[in-house]
């Protein structure tokens, strides 16, 4: 695995539960087509896994 992921937000956080935003905010994910590189850690996949439907991960 690489050291880094590299992830985009591809579907808006409104209307969705209060846990989702908070685990966008979490991952840096503020706007709309907005991408982030994290370190590949399992407390990032486990926040990406919960949030999968509203965003793109790219490697």
């Amino acid at each position: 695995m690489s050291d880094l992921i590299k992830v985009k937000l591809v579907r808006s956080g409104i209307g969705r539960p209060k846990n989702h935003k908070l685990t966008l905010k979490g991952l840096g994910l503020t706007r709309m087509n907005k991408t982030v590189t994290l370190k590949n850690t399992p407390a990032i996949r486990g926040m990406i896994r919960k949030v999968i439907h509203l965003v793109e991960v790219m490697e």
